[in-house]
């Protein structure tokens, strides 16, 4: 597909690695809607993108939200072509830790919001894009979701978090399987660690560390590499129904 004729629908895309796809497609030409709960970073960056860009506060696990977030993207930017799904929380705590058995409430809420959610907006934004005009290479459009490698090498304290990545990772080929008479595919990548706003809270000094644990390059990951990933696949008609790992070769130690 070509960046030009992106017409993309990217949730988490007030900040961070969302925020990070919405301005690469900006650069290059595309258009998009940006999804968030934060209601201020997303008027922001809207008023910074200009008119080819759009504003909706969403709640990715509420059907209603979703879906008119989707006719409002198709009436502000006229089509939705691409997905890219970031949205997602982390939350850390021991199976059983000092104070007993983790809350399930904490646990289903991490399930929720990276799991549901992102299914929810893939499976009513995919029937939209079924409606699409193919293009040359018959294709309706292109999502991609955000895992993490948590989701191969949780550490200690992250089995909800784990749990909520993995299952993006399992659902990747069925979804791809699902989407191909569509000409829709489903692509995820697992990034390592990244300097995001969820890094935001630790000291320089922590950052440093563990971008030292990267074996190569030595460092947190940039958004805009993660960017980049996404970009290429956007571009790229044969990838589909793969996860890839974006983290430098790492390898994440228990704790």
């Amino acid at each position: 597909m070509n960046i030009t004729d992106v017409c993309a629908l990217v949730t988490g895309g007030a900040s961070g690695l969302g925020a990070a796809v919405v301005k690469e497609i900006a650069n290059l030409g595309g258009r998009a809607a940006i999804l968030d709960m934060d209601e201020a970073k997303g008027k922001a960056l809207e008023a910074e993108l200009g008119p080819s860009f759009i504003f909706c506060k969403t709640d990715v696990t509420a059907e209603a939200d979703v879906s008119r977030a989707i006719e409002e993207t198709i009436a502000g930017i006229g089509a939705i072509n691409v997905v890219v799904n970031s949205a997602g929380i982390t939350m850390s705590a021991r199976t059983v830790g000092k104070k007993g058995p983790m809350d399930l409430s904490m646990f289903e809420r991490v399930l929720k919001i990276n799991c549901t959610g992102t299914f929810n907006v893939i499976r009513l934004a995919a029937a939209k894009m079924s409606e699409n005009v193919p293009n040359e290479y018959g294709e309706r459009g292109v999502i991609i979701s955000t895992a993490s490698i948590a989701a191969f090498d949780g550490q200690i304290g992250q089995a909800a978090y784990a749990a909520s990545k993995a299952a993006i990772v399992g659902m990747t080929l069925p979804i791809a399987r699902d989407l191909s008479t569509n000409g829709i595919r489903n692509v995820t990548i697992a990034p390592g660690i990244f300097d995001t706003p969820m890094m935001a809270s630790f000291p320089e000094e922590v950052k440093a560390s563990l971008g030292k644990s990267v074996p190569f390059p030595q460092r947190l990951g940039r958004p805009d590499e993660y960017a980049g990933l996404v970009l290429h696949i956007i571009g790229n008609p044969m990838i589909n129904g793969e996860t890839i790992r974006l983290d430098g070769a790492l390898r994440m130690a228990p704790k």
